[in-house]
């Protein structure tokens, strides 16, 4: 899962979020960056009886917190929106070892020319870049980052 500081980093890099169900996020500065949260259309919940356990459908859980700002929240984008939104630069995704790859395209972002671009910021000889990690998810956003701050 992708750590709660490379997720503020990308959110400081330009990283947008519409959540959707199914997105983790966490509330930072709270003491609770340990809780990460799922949005939900319908709260389910396990609770254990003496007879076994049983899963409970719930239409809304009390708690302290009714709501909250969508800027207070951290989204912690999962392997397939942060492969989403590497879009064509994304070359693919292998193991070495115990640690994931994520290979990205050299693509001259908007703006900056290819010459300069090759003479700046990447070798010019690698026509591709690899971002290792032994947590796939951190080898994605890792390899967004980079897409993000030429962007």
């Amino acid at each position: 899962m992708v750590t709660v500081t490379l997720a503020q980093r990308l959110l400081a890099a330009g990283l947008v979020w519409d959540p959707h169900p199914g997105d983790r996020f966490v509330i930072p500065g709270r003491e609770m960056d340990d809780d990460v949260f799922v949005v939900s259309q319908m709260v389910v919940d396990v609770h254990e009886f003496p007879g076994g356990r049983v899963i409970g459908f719930n239409g809304t859980t009390e708690w302290a917190m009714d709501s909250l700002e969508l800027t207070e929240a951290l989204w912690l984008p999962w392997e397939g929106q942060l492969r989403e939104q590497l879009g064509i630069r994304f070359a693919g995704l292998w193991r070495d070892g115990e640690e994931w790859v994520v290979a990205v395209e050299n693509v001259a972002p908007q703006g900056i020319p290819e010459r300069e671009l090759a003479e700046g910021y990447v070798d010019p000889d690698e026509n591709v870049r690899e971002f290792r990690d032994t947590d796939c998810e951190s080898a994605y956003a890792s390899a967004l980052l980079s897409v993000l701050d030429f962007a």
